[in-house]
């Protein structure tokens, strides 16, 4: 398979390439999850994000919005102590921000 030149050698790369990028999406918590992703993302490789993808996943309950529209402080300082996620303050709450529109267009 030809690939685009931005693509690495790095296996999480190449499935990134080969399974996703330039696809069509048309499911909700899917599109939500690249939402969150995307905005995480900023000022970062999106390989960084990419590696950490399976962590976000758990941490962000799935990506269901409805369940990170109604995180806490509690919640939101648990998330700031996982080494696992990218610790920005506000990337997790512009999370919630976007939860809380989905939620409320639903």
């Amino acid at each position: 398979m030809k690939r685009c030149s931005w693509v690495t050698d790095d296996p999480i790369y190449i499935k990134y390439h080969d399974k996703e990028w330039g696809g069509p999406l048309h499911d909700d918590t899917k599109l939500f999850e690249m939402l969150i992703l995307e905005g995480t993302q900023a000022g970062l490789s999106w390989l960084t994000i990419l590696k950490r993808r399976e962590t976000y996943r758990v941490a962000y309950d799935g990506f269901d919005p409805v369940k990170i529209a109604t995180w806490n402080s509690k919640k939101i300082s648990r998330l700031l102590k996982d080494p696992g996620i990218i610790r920005n303050k506000l990337k997790v709450e512009a999370a919630i921000v976007n939860g809380v529109a989905v939620f409320v267009t639903q």
